[in-house]
């Protein structure tokens, strides 16, 4: 488990006033209840970094990201800044695993006293900046970070995130298969934490929303013949497959959707999963993923908060994670109004209560109305409910429900929310 202390409580005593005469000669004094308080970290100015990938794998995601924290960051400053300052933002480009651009990224970040950074999108680069992230009581929140090994980070709670986990998705699935008349599924999984922290979650789930769990059987990223597993499949007769493998296990994922689709397995009863919903228009035959299904982690923008998007850029295309981007700056904005300091360890001392429990809010505004009479919040954003948890996770995220065409394209069916 991974350790959440953020900074060490200098301890007052509260005085209680004492009416002496009611008092019997030797009675022993009250003892005062301690009240932690902490040291103010910031400089009077919330700074806001960005870390998203504008060059490397992952680019395409990155633009519409920066425009959330933009747009957010807009509407703060509309509202009067936090603590009557207007908000700082800073984006810089995180690059992809093959290079040393995040850390160097952060690293200009800590020079221009960023209190918060929003970002990484990236599980593996979140997990490479923990340890300068410590050290400098900067959190980091990020917006499109879905692996199950980030929750387990020891991080002095520092690390948490607005998108739903990948293991989470194993409920997402469920829900979404149940919805689908289905009654029986079959999980194939690349071996690994995972696919199986998913499969831990499908099992608890599937067993809530009425679903038997028929088979399930791990593969290599490198395994092409699956010729065992389609046999064992077509003896168990599930409803539906769920498919679940990274992106770098692609050539596995083609050969296992082929080898399903030859046994008339393949079609309707197929369910990708988030690192494997992909464009296959050129990598497998027309049609061989004609009504097969998907779940992809992240709410869909409505045209409203599009035109938002669009005002810190106009030639914006794609909003993947940007309804989470702009919820994870709401959310350091509203923690450091709460706390009276913009520094980043108060920032996130907070960020979990005024995500749960107090008066729902749902805008930087709405919540600054209800902080003039009310002192506990609870924020829900416009992708989700976004309770945090200790360890940093959301409680319940926004899902999207896909299907694919002839032309071996998804497109977007639905949103459900676990």
């Amino acid at each position: 488990m991974r350790s959440r202390s953020l900074i060490a409580p200098v301890v007052v005593s509260i005085g209680f006033a004492l009416v002496l005469s009611s008092c019997a000669p030797g009675a022993p004094m009250p003892t005062p209840t301690p009240t932690p308080t902490f040291a103010v970290t910031g400089d009077g100015v919330l700074t806001i970094g960005s870390l998203f990938p504008t060059s490397g794998t992952f680019s395409f995601i990155g633009a519409g990201q920066v425009a959330g924290v933009e747009a957010a960051v807009r509407e703060i400053n509309e509202a009067g800044g936090v603590n009557a300052q207007p908000v700082v933002v800073l984006h810089r480009n995180s690059g992809d695993t093959s290079t040393e651009t995040a850390e160097a990224s952060f690293a200009d970040l800590l020079t221009k006293n960023t209190d918060v950074v929003i970002g990484p999108s990236s599980s593996a680069l979140a997990a490479r900046l923990v340890t300068p992230a410590v050290a400098a009581g900067v959190p980091l929140i990020s917006p499109a970070a879905t692996l199950a090994s980030l929750t387990a980070l020891d991080d002095s709670g520092l690390v948490f995130r607005t998108i739903g986990s990948y293991q989470d998705q194993g409920g997402a699935l469920a829900q979404a298969i149940a919805g689908a008349d289905l009654n029986s599924v079959a999980y194939l999984y690349v071996k690994g934490v995972d696919g199986e922290a998913l499969l831990s979650k499908l099992t608890t789930a599937a067993e809530i929303e009425g679903l038997t769990l028929d088979y399930e059987k791990s593969f290599l990223a490198t395994t092409t013949n699956f010729a065992g597993i389609v046999t064992q499949i077509t003896k168990a007769e599930p409803d539906a497959i769920i498919i679940s493998s990274p992106a770098d296990a692609s050539t596995a994922t083609k050969a296992l959707i082929t080898a399903l689709s030859a046994a008339k397995l393949g079609g309707a009863k197929l369910w990708l999963t988030s690192q494997n919903l992909a464009d296959y228009s050129q990598a497998l035959p027309a049609a061989m993923l004609d009504k097969a299904n998907g779940v992809l982690e992240g709410a869909t923008p409505d045209a409203a908060f599009i035109a938002k998007l669009k005002q810190a850029d106009p030639s914006l295309t794609s909003y993947r994670y940007a309804q989470e981007a702009y919820d994870a700056t709401i959310m350091a904005a509203l923690a450091a109004t709460i706390a009276g300091d913009d520094g980043g360890p108060a920032v996130a001392r907070l960020l979990p209560s005024i995500s749960i429990g107090g008066i729902k809010c749902t805008s930087y505004g709405e919540c600054l109305d209800v902080l003039t009479t009310e002192s506990d919040i609870d924020y829900d954003g416009i992708s989700g409910p976004l309770n945090l948890t200790p360890d940093g996770d959301v409680t319940s995220a926004s899902w999207g429900v896909y299907v694919y065409g002839a032309g071996n394209t998804y497109s977007f069916v639905r949103t459900i929310v676990y």
